[in-house]
């Protein structure tokens, strides 16, 4: 199962009223997992970056002035979420981000149903407990101490551990290396056991289930002790 966490920084809270994109992160993710592929591109806002947002992810509209413009990165944005779902700290802010650029860029928004909240998540799992991401990372002893500042990238990372923290965490015992990832064919009446691909595991010795003499001398002392042994009626 492939799913896409997204994060996202802007230019302030309000997407329809003029704020912009100035970065964005995804991971992939395959059965909950990070896999090695992400997409991560800073943006041109094409106006000023407030201070009050440049003290939180620290990207100023000087850095961002050679950067992209949304509309030249929309179709790989597209392209690498492609129809999986998207997980998203507070999904209801970032989805609204991207879809006002998307249809700015003259693309088909999103469908918000797409998403997964892990706010809504957290909040469901501890009720009246913090559910900020650094929060969270605590509750789950997940290192956050690179992030001084925020980041798409790095906080698409973090949130990639804590969804999988909240999905139950990773059950190392389940895990199948490529190695132990084989299917064992026996065949009884040859005695020949073995392990695709190519490996051959030894033979164990049958043991004998059958009683010996004195098992059976013991068995009839015993039930010649009982009133009406069954064993007798057969």
């Amino acid at each position: 199962m492939r799913e896409v966490v997204l994060d996202t920084e802007t230019t302030g809270f309000d997407a329809v009223n003029g704020d912009r994109l100035v970065e964005i992160g995804c991971i992939e993710l395959i059965n909950h997992v990070p896999t090695a592929k992400t997409f991560w591109k800073y943006v041109n806002p094409e106006r000023d970056v407030p201070q009050a947002a440049f003290q939180v992810h620290g990207l100023s509209a000087e850095f961002l002035s050679d950067k992209p413009k949304f509309a030249e990165v929309a179709d790989a944005l597209l392209e690498f979420i492609g129809d999986s779902p998207i997980i998203a700290h507070n999904a209801e802010f970032d989805m609204k981000f991207i879809n006002v650029e998307l249809e700015r860029a003259g693309k088909t928004a999103i469908p918000f149903q797409r998403a997964i909240d892990t706010v809504a998540m957290a909040r469901k799992k501890f009720p009246g407990a913090p559910a900020s991401l650094d929060a969270l990372c605590k509750r789950f002893n997940i290192d956050n101490s690179n992030r001084t500042l925020h980041g798409a990238l790095l906080d698409a990372q973090l949130l990639a551990d804590v969804y999988l923290e909240l999905m139950g965490g990773r059950q190392a015992g389940l895990v199948l290396t490529e190695e132990t990832r084989v299917s064992v064919d026996l065949d009884f009446t040859g005695g020949r056991r073995s392990a695709s691909p190519g490996i051959e595991l030894p033979i164990r010795t049958p043991r004998p289930h059958a009683p010996s003499p004195e098992e059976l001398l013991a068995h009839q002392s015993f039930i010649a002790k009982i009133k009406d042994a069954i064993w007798l009626k057969a």
